[in-house]
């Protein structure tokens, strides 16, 4: 049930942030209502001091509950599951929640830190685009290697099993931004490949993907 609109979510979030990506699908499965405010991380808004009130760490998703504010995409989806259980985002069975745990972390620290703006911008001073390019590839494909071996005997529907847990929410962004921002070619990750397209059907997913927010540019469509 979605809670009332005095208690409306807030969501601070820019439209092609995977961070953001996951806390969107998080959201839509939990069936809450927010309010979309847009942080354009190109124009800089991020360093606006209101903003870096709000979040001193000037990054995106930022979720303000009343007079509770949370930053952290992982933060915000625990939050999020703690204080709406249902669905629940991690299975019971102790061997699924470890691979949910694992899968969780190699996205969120072995892959999309070396794809993110702030690092894109830094590397774009300091490189050429060929090593710009390279060094995001093997930082993706490297943690999409490790995923692939991981999952290539224990996947369901998803990634463990045939309900959606933890690792959907990560996986599912990560894949997204690696087909259509970044270009990498996914005929190596055939395990990857099909948790993927087993989104297809989920409207949690499909509403959720960057180029259906708020602020998406028309061009992004």
């Amino acid at each position: 049930m979605a809670n009332s609109v005095a208690e409306k979510l807030k969501l601070y979030s820019y439209w092609r942030s995977s961070c953001a990506h996951r806390v969107n699908i998080a959201l839509a499965l939990k069936g809450l209502e927010y309010e979309y405010i847009p942080v354009n991380l190109l124009k800089g808004d991020q360093f606006n001091p209101d903003f870096k009130t709000i979040n001193p760490m000037g990054s995106v998703p930022v979720l303000v509950d009343g007079d509770f504010v949370i930053s952290d995409s992982f933060a915000i989806i625990m939050y999020l599951d703690d204080k709406y259980p249902e669905p629940p985002l991690l299975p019971c069975d102790l061997h699924k929640r470890a691979i949910n745990y694992q899968v969780m972390s190699i996205v969120l620290s072995g892959i999309q830190p070396h794809q993110n703006l702030a690092l894109i911008g830094y590397l774009e001073k300091k490189v050429n685009a060929e090593e710009k390019t390279a060094w995001i590839n093997n930082a993706i494909t490297k943690g999409f290697t490790a995923l692939e071996k991981l999952l290539v005997n224990c996947t369901g529907k998803h990634v463990t099993g045939d309900e959606i847990f933890l690792a959907d929410l990560f996986l599912a962004p990560q894949i997204h931004g690696a087909i259509n921002r970044f270009q990498i070619n996914m005929e190596p990750y055939l395990t990857l490949i099909k948790i993927y397209e087993s989104y297809n059907d989920l409207p949690a997913f499909q509403n959720a993907v960057p180029e259906k927010q708020p602020d998406a540019p028309s061009s992004a469509i």
